[in-house]
C-alpha cells in the first residue's frame, strides 16, 4: 500500500527509479538541458537541486555525498568545478521546466528541463537579483538627499538677494536726481529776473539824475 507516499513512483520500483534519476541528473549536469516527460522532469528537479546546493561548499564530505547519488566521477567533477561557480550567487531555483508539447507515439506531455544560468536567451535581459536591504539602510539613503536639498538653498540665497538690493537702490538714486534737476531750473529762471530788476533800477536812477540836472 502507498498510504501517505506523496512522491511520484513513475511506474517503477525504488531501485529502478533511483538509478533512472541518477542517470538523468548526470546527463543534465553534463549537457545542461535534456528532454523528458513532464512527470520525470518534476521528479528530477526535486532530485538534483539539493545536490547542486551541496556543490556550493567544495569539501571532501560533500563530494562523497553527491557521488553516492550520481555514481559518476565526471558528473561530480563537472558539478563542483563549473556548475557551482556559475550558480554561486543564486539562492535556489537552479533548474527550469519548459513544456514542449505532446509526444507523437503515446501523446505523453514532454518538457525540457535545463539549468537556468546556462540559458543565454532568458538571462541576457533579466536583471540581477537584488540583495535584501534592511529598513535602517533605506532610511539613511532617503535622508541623505533631503539634507543636501535643504543645504543647497542656504548657500545660494545671499547670491540671489544681492541683485535685489541693487535694484531697489537704483530707482532711489534716480528719484533724487529727478528732484534736484527742477531746483536747478528754478534758479536758472530766477537769475534773469534779478538782472532785469537791477537794470530797471539803474535806468530809474539815471532818469532821476537827468531830471535833477
Amino acid at each position: 500500500m502507498r498510504h501517505g507516499k506523496k512522491f511520484n513512483h513513475l511506474g517503477r520500483k525504488s531501485a529502478h527509479r533511483k538509478a533512472m534519476l541518477s542517470n538523468m541528473a548526470c546527463s543534465l549536469i553534463e549537457h545542461k538541458r535534456i528532454n523528458t516527460t513532464v512527470a520525470k522532469a518534476k521528479a528530477l528537479k526535486q532530485y538534483v537541486e539539493p545536490l547542486i546546493t551541496k556543490s556550493k561548499n567544495d569539501s571532501t564530505h560533500n563530494r562523497r555525498v553527491v557521488f553516492s547519488y550520481l555514481k559518476s566521477k565526471n558528473a561530480v567533477t563537472e558539478l563542483f568545478r563549473e556548475v557551482a561557480v556559475k550558480i554561486g550567487d543564486r539562492p535556489g531555483g537552479y533548474t527550469r521546466i519548459i513544456k514542449i508539447g505532446a509526444r507523437q507515439g503515446d501523446n505523453a506531455e514532454m518538457a525540457m528541463i535545463e539549468l537556468v544560468d546556462y540559458n543565454e536567451v532568458y538571462t541576457k535581459d533579466s536583471k540581477p537579483a537584488k540583495k535584501k536591504t534592511t529598513r535602517r539602510r533605506s532610511t539613511k539613503k532617503a535622508e541623505a538627499p533631503v539634507a543636501e536639498a535643504t543645504e543647497a538653498p542656504v548657500t545660494e540665497a545671499p547670491a540671489e538677494e544681492a541683485p535685489a538690493k541693487e535694484a531697489k537702490k537704483a530707482p532711489a538714486k534716480k528719484k533724487v536726481a529727478a528732484k534736484k534737476e527742477p531746483a536747478k531750473k528754478a534758479t536758472a529762471k530766477k537769475a534773469p529776473i534779478k538782472k532785469a530788476a537791477a537794470k530797471a533800477e539803474k535806468s530809474k536812477k539815471e532818469s532821476g539824475d537827468k531830471k535833477e540836472e
